[in-house]
């Protein structure tokens, strides 16, 4: 495999139980059917039947090993929501029928600076939902499947009345634009909101954007997404970021931007938008380094910043704050057997906003 690895470690006899989902075996990226093993359910861990798993932008840069740190088999999948089958003793926060969810990661050390902080996400010992190795030596594998086994810890608790389909992209696409927002003070009613990009991320974070009584600017290069961004999203305005004079008129009228793109883009423009001492936060990942010009953030003292995921805690807040003000996912909801296609599409951004796939109806072993 160029670049990648193959594993299946997996736990073994007595400890395992039988599991199945679908998985890449190479760089091509393709998920077929695939039968592995989860451990048996200890006294801190949650087993949760997985009913949905929305599919990630991060699915399919990992599958295709476009990262280069592929294990395959690979079954992806961090936005996962289904019911809980199994407690252990020691489980205290949830029970046999409660609704639960698992986002980007399933360990961490637990005793350092970041975990102690509740920045599991920072922590150097995190372990991510799917392809990585977990403390036990064994490689994770993610939602693309019928089940799941967590330590109590890592599962997120789904209120009632929040839908486990439009629920799920915010385990990863939701935490991703709602932490930042809070750690740079963008959720003070009365801010203005920038949020470049009109896709998985940013459609969720014109939701929060409004919840928190912000004032909403969309920033797009396509003027077609202008009617979306206003009279369905709830945007107060829409910038066309390729129109000079709409970008001029709009300079320093922002507090803070979120910037979800993951294309390589020139951001001087984006900066000048915001007011002096404001924040642009970079959620987006683009593969190539940007350019930015130390002078348009020393004029004006604007800061670029960057954001990834948040902790568990604040996880649970975001689930919580969502479901209170009715913000979820605008979905696709897919059957497993449409997984490839959906994957071929995404690579186009052909979606809004985000692929779920419909795990407790559609898969079955072969």
């Amino acid at each position: 495999m160029e670049n990648g690895k193959n594993a299946n470690t997996s736990p073994e006899g007595a400890n395992c139980r039988p599991a199945f989902g679908w998985a890449a075996r190479d760089t091509s990226g393709v998920l077929s059917p695939f039968n592995f093993s989860r451990r048996k359910n200890g006294e801190n861990d949650v087993t949760i039947k997985i009913l949905y798993c929305g599919i990630c932008h991060s699915d399919l840069h990992c599958i295709r090993n476009e990262w280069h740190n592929a294990i395959y088999p690979i079954v992806p999948g961090h936005e996962i929501v289904g019911v809980v089958t199994e407690v252990g003793g020691k489980v205290a926060g949830f029970k046999v029928g409660d609704h639960a969810g698992v986002g980007c990661m399933v360990n961490s050390c637990r005793s350092c600076h970041e975990c102690e902080r509740h920045l599991e996400n920072s922590c150097p010992g995190m372990v991510l939902t799917y392809n990585a190795t977990d403390v036990d030596g064994t490689i994770t594998y993610g939602g693309y499947s019928d089940s799941v086994v967590v330590e109590e810890h890592f599962v997120v608790r789904f209120p009632t009345g929040m839908p486990l389909d439009r629920g799920a992209p915010l385990l990863c696409a939701g935490i991703t634009v709602y932490s930042p927002m809070k750690r740079f003070g963008f959720d003070v009613p009365g801010k203005h909101l920038g949020v470049v990009g009109l896709g998985g991320l940013g459609h969720v974070a014109v939701k929060f954007g409004k919840a928190f009584g912000a004032k909403v600017t969309v920033i797009s290069t396509s003027p077609s997404k202008k009617q979306e961004a206003v009279e369905r999203l709830g945007a107060d305005a829409f910038l066309v970021s390729k129109d000079p004079d709409q970008m001029k008129a709009a300079m320093g009228s922002m507090d803070g931007i979120i910037n979800t793109v993951s294309a390589y883009h020139d951001i001087v423009p984006l900066l000048s938008l915001l007011k002096t001492h404001g924040t642009m936060v970079m959620v987006g990942a683009p593969e190539k380094p940007l350019q930015v010009p130390i002078f348009c953030l020393i004029g004006g003292g604007r800061c670029l910043a960057g954001s990834n995921i948040g902790g568990i805690k604040e996880t649970q807040e975001m689930i919580d704050f969502a479901a209170e003000h009715n913000v979820a996912a605008d979905i696709e909801l897919i059957s497993m057997d449409y997984v490839n296609e959906a994957m071929e599409r995404l690579a186009k951004t052909d979606v809004r906003y985000r692929f779920v796939i419909d795990i407790g109806n559609t898969l079955h072993a072969a």
